[in-house]
């Protein structure tokens, strides 16, 4: 049975000890190439482009909520106003109805009409 070691040791006796500083390195024994870092930074990239799109749709979404309620504020708003100018005008019959002036008219006695 023998011992293999995982992890290198390099010793930096050579270089100048400073207090509470290790004196021992280890380096990792798995090596990666230049395509494996290309894939791997290729991988990021895509992770981070589709976490920025997520937020994105979140956002679009929020837009889309907003503009319902801001089309129907105005829908209300249209609505409002034709409920308002249909009060002003059935309000001014009955006060021209029960106007002093109106009482005091008489019908009249014979309505003709013009026939083409």
């Amino acid at each position: 049975m023998s011992y293999q070691r995982t992890a290198q040791f390099n010793s930096r006796r050579t270089s100048s000890w400073n207090r509470n500083q290790n004196t021992a390195r280890y380096a990792s024994p798995i090596k990666l190439g230049p395509v494996t870092h290309t894939v791997l930074v290729a991988l990021m990239i895509t992770v981070l482009g589709l976490i920025y799109l997520t937020q994105a749709t979140r956002a679009t979404s929020y837009d889309y909520e907003a503009q319902k309620l801001d089309d129907k504020i105005a829908e209300l708003t249209t609505q409002k106003t034709s409920l308002e100018v249909e009060n002003a005008r059935l309000t001014a019959l009955e006060s021209v109805q029960n106007s002093s002036v109106a009482r005091n008219m008489t019908p009249p006695a014979e309505t003709n009409y013009v026939s083409e």
